[in-house]
Parts: structure tokens; sequence; C-alpha cells
């Protein structure tokens, strides 16, 4: 038997896994990958999550994305507050998330945004669960919030940003995301992020079926004629193996120090690996 990972981010809900969900289940059973966080985007897809968490033995977390917020209703962070109080005692609720800022989308209402994620980090401290932030060009406004509204911790998703920011994050007790982006030769600085900080800051993640990492990567042209990019939690070994020949590691090493460090980011974790929680 191989190791065992987590996949701390993957949009299982998406109706890209609609035709083969089972499948694609059980391939990422298949390669060690028993564990996946499922989080949410919308208050509508807040029962898809919790459910397949609770179906299949994974963890959700519940939150608006940025990109979802414009479309979201005001009462929406109202129905958020209801369902983490309503699931506070689900041991598979491991996260408040997805949430946070994104200034590389054009035309988004940035102070709706702010005024959403600033309240979903409350909702996040006053439930005493750490986060899933989307970071896209949005580090330094998302570091502005955090010092104004302290939470559990929590994991930078995608985590794209500058080493002097990494180290903010990291001295926040935030753990960094790394995926399929790291697998490509050009993107030089996911790649010197993820050789560069501490060992203790990485965790691992696919985000799909979004991010694929470069050998499921196809260009618009292939796209258009039919071929699929999908990424799945089974490429996740695949995926750590990029990291591990960035840092030296082996693989079983990689396995172990990203699986210690999701489980310090989302303590809840901890009962659903050692399977106490039944």
């Amino acid at each position: 038997m191989g190791p065992a990972w987590i996949d701390t981010h993957c949009h299982l809900d998406a109706p890209e896994f609609d035709a083969d969900r089972s499948a694609v289940l059980a391939r990422a059973r298949a390669a060690g990958v028993g564990l996946q966080v499922l989080p949410a985007v919308a208050v509508a897809n807040f029962e898809a999550v919790r459910h397949l968490a609770h179906a299949h033995g994974l963890a959700y977390a519940l939150g608006i994305h940025p990109l979802c917020v414009d479309s979201s209703a005001d009462d929406d962070l109202d129905r958020l507050a209801d369902a983490l109080r309503q699931h506070r005692d689900d041991p598979r609720l491991v996260a408040v998330g997805e949430i946070g800022l994104d200034f590389f989308v054009p035309g988004l209402d940035l102070a709706r945004a702010e005024r959403f994620y600033l309240a979903q980090l409350k909702l996040a401290r006053d439930a005493g669960l750490p986060v899933l932030l989307h970071v896209r060009r949005s580090a330094d406004g998302l570091l502005k919030g955090l010092r104004r509204i302290g939470v559990p911790g929590g994991i930078g998703h995608a985590f794209n940003a500058s080493q002097a920011q990494a180290d903010v994050f990291t001295g926040m007790g935030l753990r960094l995301g790394f995926g399929g982006a790291m697998s490509f030769d050009r993107a030089l600085q996911i790649r010197r992020l993820a050789a560069a900080v501490p060992a203790d800051s990485l965790v691992l993640e696919t985000d799909a079926p979004d991010i694929p990492p470069h050998w499921l990567y196809r260009t618009a042209a292939q796209r258009a004629v039919g071929e699929r990019s999908r990424n799945e939690p089974a490429e996740l070994p695949r995926i750590a193996a990029v990291l591990a020949d960035l840092r030296g590691w082996t693989l079983d090493e990689t396995a172990a120090i990203t699986t210690d460090n999701a489980l310090a980011a989302l303590p809840r974790l901890a009962a659903l690996v050692s399977g106490s929680s039944g």
C-alpha cells in the first residue's frame, strides 16, 4: 500500500463530475486519496457538499466564494450563519470556505466582496473554525482582513503571491495550498514558493475539476474539439511527486509532512483520519 494523501481542496459537487462521480471517488481511493475537503462556493451548494461528505466519508466547508458574491443575496450571510450554527457539532464540517477576495476577474463589486469577506471571517472566528481562502491577486487585501479579524488558522488555497506575503501568511499560522499549477515549468514563482516556504506550511490540493496539472492541460483548440482537461483528486499523488522533487523529499516524506500540516490547519480532520468520528 502506498502513502495516504489528503486533498485539502476539491469541488467534488461540481457538474463536471455528475456523469461519473462514483468512478472519480473510486480512482481517488485507489490512489490513496482517502480524504478530501469539499468547500462550498454559495448557499445553493451547502447541502450538496455536506451530503457528499457524509455519503463518502469526506469533509466539507461552508462559505461564499468571492466570484459568487455578486450573484448572492444580501441575506445569504445570515443563511451561512444559520448553517454554521445548525451544523456546528458536525465533525465533517472542518472550515469556513471557500471565501476571500479576487482582484483578477474584472467587473466585480469589490466593496461588496470585501464586506462579504470580512463578515465571513467574523463567522469563522465566532464558530472557532479555520478558513479556506481564495487568493488571486488579493494577498494584501486578505491579510488586511486577517489582521482585523483573527481566525483560528486555515489555508491560503492555490497560493501564488510573493515570498514576503507568504511569510506573513505563515507567520499568522496559515498553511499554503499547492496543486497542479506547480507542475508547469513556466510557473516559476509558484515553484519557487513551493521549494522555499517552511516545510510545516505546505498542504496539497487539486482544486478539481479546476487547475489541471500539465499532463492534463489542453489548449483552447483541443478543448474545442472535445478533449477534456478535467482535474480530479486521483491526480494528487502525481502532483505530490512534483512537490517532492522541488523539496528533495521522498514521496513518503511528502505524504507524512503534508498530512500533518493539513491536520494542523484543519484540526477536525484528525478524527476523520483516525476514523473515530464514525
